[in-house]
Order: C-alpha cells, then structure tokens, then sequence
C-alpha cells in the first residue's frame, strides 16, 4: 500500500517508545512532562520607557512514564536506591515512531535522569483494569536528537 502521508498530516500519539540507559524493561503506555521553560529575566536602563527582556535560566519538566505493572523490579530497583541515598542518573530518548512502527519521526533524548518519585496502582477486588505503575524522572536536560 502507497504512504499517503503529506507533510501536513498530524503524527499520531500512540506511536512511540522510551529507551532508558540500562532498563530493558522499557514498553510504556503513557509519557508526560517533555516541556522546557526559560525564565524571562526584567530591566531598565535608567530613563529607558521600554521594560526590556532577555532569557534567564532554562528548566525542564519532570518526565512522567506510565506503564503495566510488570513483575520484572528494576524501576523500582533503580528508585530504591534513591531513596537510600544512592543517585544514579541515566540518559534516555523518547523516540516518536512513523504509521509503521518502524520508522523513527523524531527523538527527544533527556540527561541525568532520575526516579524522584514512583506511584504504585489502586487496588479493587472487583476491578477489571489492569495495574498501572508510574515513575517520575527528574531530568536536568531535554534536547530533540
């Protein structure tokens, strides 16, 4: 079948996966958080009648990863060190994948990474849905690759 696809066409969100330096287990079904905002730093130059401006200092959102609860413990490995005091920071890629699957659109890789916070699933004896588990990273760097 012919891609029909035009330059114009919107990417769908569904496609997509996350890579994490040294975590194999990685298929997540949501990622929030791939945001940057750079402070706007006000002056004025004696009499000026014009407020000027100009960049201050960047930040990046914390990356938020939801997935299956899975039995493989490395995610909670890797935040159970933090708490103990032991920081491993690790660098990953939120890679936006074509129609096929295949087909690598765009990359968004973030440096020093961190679990700054893990949320476990509810619970219901007569639930039907599936656990899901959700990590934070706390990211100092989000470049697009």
């Amino acid at each position: 079948m012919p891609n029909r696809r035009t330059d114009m066409d919107g990417v769908g969100n569904f496609n997509f996966k996350v890579e994490i330096e040294g975590v194999t287990q990685g298929a997540f079904r949501n990622v929030e958080g791939l945001d940057s905002e750079t402070e706007v730093i006000e002056y004025q130059n004696g009499d000026d009648i014009v407020l000027r401006k100009r960049p201050g200092r960047t930040k990046y959102s914390n990356i938020t990863l939801k997935r299956g609860y899975v039995t493989s413990p490395e995610l909670w490995e890797w935040r159970k060190k933090v708490i103990n005091g032991l920081i491993e920071r690790k660098s990953g890629s939120i890679i936006l994948l074509g129609d096929d699957s295949q087909k690598e659109w765009a990359r968004y890789n973030f440096y020093e990474g961190w679990p700054c916070k893990w949320k476990g699933f509810t619970l219901d004896g007569k639930g039907t849905d599936i656990n899901v588990e959700e990590i934070e990273l706390a990211v100092e760097k989000i470049e697009r690759g």
